[in-house]
């Protein structure tokens, strides 16, 4: 998008949307890739403002973990670009076509997880199973969304999880969520499997496939931005943390504003992020520079996961 179009937006007093001065477009363009050449093909930490199939072909790096968030199959626009819904078979061959350029990238140990909905699931386990191991899937609650006159409201979305090899991280006590204890059982006056402190009762419990505890971003969050799919830090944060380590790299492909590239940076990771619309890309890299100053994610507190409406801050 070209910076005619960074006007910053009038908002509401408490309106925490990022937005992008006039002033800023300058600097952070200068830090975008505009073309991979064999010069930069091996970088990391990079936000690459291009279209995914030609810097797919063009990248050099390993990397440990692929979070590809692509267009669902329904007519939607991103910015300057958009995408028109197509049959099930196309919408597939389309899945098909990204998804085996990212083969090669990626190390024997290291996982996959490609977001859909209900329309494209199917297709998405054709299409990742073709290449890599399945493991499972992952249906997280969207609380936001328009209810539906002669349909069941859509409040749930899917991630696919795969793996290149049955070598592969998963650092479970990394993810487990702490949920507050209803019932508070003793056995000879001790706690059983929770703990009991000043600020009420806590269970850490294994992760499952379904994911309640997220909040959508908006308009009161600081990391909310215009991107009409935006996916929330703590959703990146919990696959990260399961499935990579320390200094591993992390390729988005469909970068949108950058949540995955962010929260990789305020974990410790590194990443590639691509995305084709330049108002993202710049979004991603000021989000970037904000995360240096603010590295944490919502929800998620000293190494903790908490369940929504619990722990510090509450209303998390």
């Amino acid at each position: 998008m070209n910076s005619g179009s960074n006007i910053r937006k009038v908002r509401a007093p408490r309106n925490r949307s990022i937005d992008i001065e006039e002033s800023e477009v300058k600097g952070l363009r200068a830090k975008l890739v505009f073309e991979v050449d064999p010069s930069v093909a091996k970088e990391q930490d990079i936000v690459v403002c291009g279209d995914a199939f030609g810097v797919l072909k063009a990248i050099r790096s390993k990397f440990d973990l692929l979070f590809a968030d692509p267009p669902y199959n329904l007519n939607k626009s991103f910015g300057e670009k958009a995408f028109k819904e197509r049959s099930s078979d196309e919408y597939e061959v389309w899945l098909d076509s990204w998804a085996k350029l990212c083969v090669p990238l990626l190390k024997p140990t290291a996982s996959v997880y490609i977001c859909g909905d209900w329309r494209s699931g199917s297709a998405i386990q054709r299409v990742g199973s073709k290449y890599f191991k399945l493991r499972n899937r992952i249906t997280w609650e969207r609380e936001k969304g328009r209810g539906a006159k002669a349909n069941w409201k859509n409040a749930a979305e899917d991630i696919w999880f795969f793996t290149v090899s049955d070598e592969y991280t998963f650092n479970l006590d990394a993810v487990k969520q702490r949920r507050r204890v209803l019932a508070p059982y003793k056995e000879d006056g001790i706690p059983k499997d929770w703990n009991e402190t000043k600020a009420g009762n806590f269970r850490d419990t294994h992760p499952s496939n379904l994911w309640t505890d997220i909040s959508v971003p908006f308009w009161s969050m600081p990391e909310n931005t215009d991107h009409p799919t935006q996916k929330p830090e703590k959703l990146l944060a919990k696959i990260i943390l399961a499935s990579t380590n320390e200094g591993d790299v992390i390729l988005d492909p469909f970068a949108g504003s950058g949540t995955t590239a962010v929260t990789a940076k305020k974990l410790g990771r590194h990443f590639v992020a691509i995305d084709s619309d330049e108002q993202y890309c710049l979004l991603a890299q000021k989000r970037l520079e904000m995360a240096e100053a603010d590295p944490s994610i919502q929800g998620f507190d000293d190494g903790v996961f908490w369940e929504r409406n619990s722990g510090p801050g509450r209303g998390r």
